[in-house]
């Protein structure tokens, strides 16, 4: 009996469908007005293409884990297909995005209470500090001990806390737009070049759950409904995404700022609970992000078991994002930059790869699904390419 059809233990359907929600709703919804605000209502176009692609590589990283038995993990398949290098090169690209994912939270946090807390200044040893980098270096110091925990379980990444965070999130903003006052008014531009790689970079940056599907599919008690899951995934997030950049454009139209709760009028109610939803998910996930890379470092030195060394480790991680997000704090930006850098590579460069060389092994003949593979790899390449080239001349120039 095929071992991708075999029921087993694991997660039921709905379970796993929950999971794999979690997975892909994050941060990039509080962004996606304003890509959609950068691109242009035909870039919602744009938006749909890169949805339909990442689950198709959602699929072959399936098919590459069914390949062999042994095969579990990310890494794992990039170890498959191109030996030991092609493990270093897949974790590299994973525990860089996480990263810059810890980094992205820490703007996050800083913004938002900048926005609650807009007069406050922090006076330390008698240097002046502004809101927003005090909100960031507390913040760095509130989330440094969870992450000196070392049973911290990995399923954890798709908590429940996400996709709650996410339906009251849109909620939120929908009802500021309906009844507070600002309306759906905002007519917004068809199409502005200028602005496509950054919309499509964090375009990219919503669908990066690949970290995490291999875990999923392999945890599942019936495998041959990853598909359909991963199917019911990708809608229900896709729908979700869409609503908010729309709600969000219509709303305040090209004076969007890069996180939608940004936008919101202080003092209601209902943006209250907007910007407290956003506050809470990077409390919650912080640790769950820094954790595999405190880990593979840990692994690396030959000193999991070494407690002081661990913790040092773990506390210069929090140290070095603290440092890189007080230095770049323009969340849209930083967020473009993992999406089109780190993401794109992940999502798209990598499964197609991976899968092309793995299936070469026993079908040489170039077919269909050969093609399609290749054509990703080109969109890939020219996301990952003039995404990173326009995210890192934004940055410097915002320096």
């Amino acid at each position: 009996m095929d071992t991708s059809t075999r029921p087993k233990s694991g997660t039921s359907f709905f379970k796993t469908c929950f999971n794999g929600v979690n997975a892909l709703s994050g941060v990039g919804i509080l962004s996606i007005p304003y890509a959609l605000s950068q691109g242009g209502w035909l870039s919602v176009l744009i938006f749909t293409t890169i949805a339909v692609i990442c689950f198709y590589t959602g699929i072959l990283l399936q098919r590459c884990i069914d390949s062999n038995s042994l095969v579990k993990t990310y890494p794992d398949i990039g170890e498959l297909a191109f030996g030991r290098k092609g493990r270093i090169v897949v974790a590299i690209f994973m525990y860089l995005e996480l990263y810059l994912v810890a980094i992205d939270f820490m703007i996050l946090e800083g913004d938002n209470l900048e926005k609650l807390f807009p007069s406050v200044n922090f006076h330390v040893a008698g240097l002046k500090i502004g809101g927003k980098q005090g909100f960031v270096l507390i913040f760095s110091l509130l989330v440094l001990p969870t992450t000196w925990f070392r049973s911290l379980n990995a399923l954890a990444y798709v908590s429940v806390g996400g996709i709650l965070a996410s339906i009251i999130l849109i909620a939120s903003v929908a009802w500021v737009g309906a009844f507070d006052g600002v309306g759906f008014h905002e007519k917004g531009v068809l199409l502005n070049w200028a602005g496509v790689p950054t919309a499509m970079s964090l375009y990219s940056f919503c669908f990066s759950g690949h970290a995490v599907f291999p875990m999923i599919y392999t945890g599942m008690s019936n495998r041959k409904m990853f598909p359909t899951v991963l199917l019911l995934c990708f809608i229900i997030c896709t729908l979700g995404y869409g609503l908010m950049g729309v709600i969000g454009y219509l709303m305040y139209g090209e004076s969007l700022k890069s996180q939608v709760t940004l936008n919101l009028p202080t003092r209601n109610v209902s943006s209250s609970i907007a910007i407290y939803t956003t506050l809470i998910n990077p409390f919650t996930k912080f640790a769950l992000l820094v954790t595999p890379i405190a880990e593979a470092i840990e692994d690396s030195l030959h000193v999991g078991k070494n407690k002081a060394v661990s913790l040092s480790v773990r506390t210069a991680l929090v140290v070095s994002t603290t440092i890189v997000a007080l230095v770049v704090p323009y969340f849209a930006y930083a967020v473009a930059l993992t999406g089109s850098l780190l993401s794109g590579t992940a999502t798209m460069l990598l499964p197609c790869a991976c899968y092309l060389k793995i299936r070469s092994r026993t079908c040489r003949r170039l077919g269909f699904e050969q093609v399609v593979c290749v054509g990703i790899i080109i969109v890939g390449v020219g996301i990952v390419v003039v995404g990173t080239y326009s995210s890192l001349k934004q940055i410097i120039q915002s320096l």
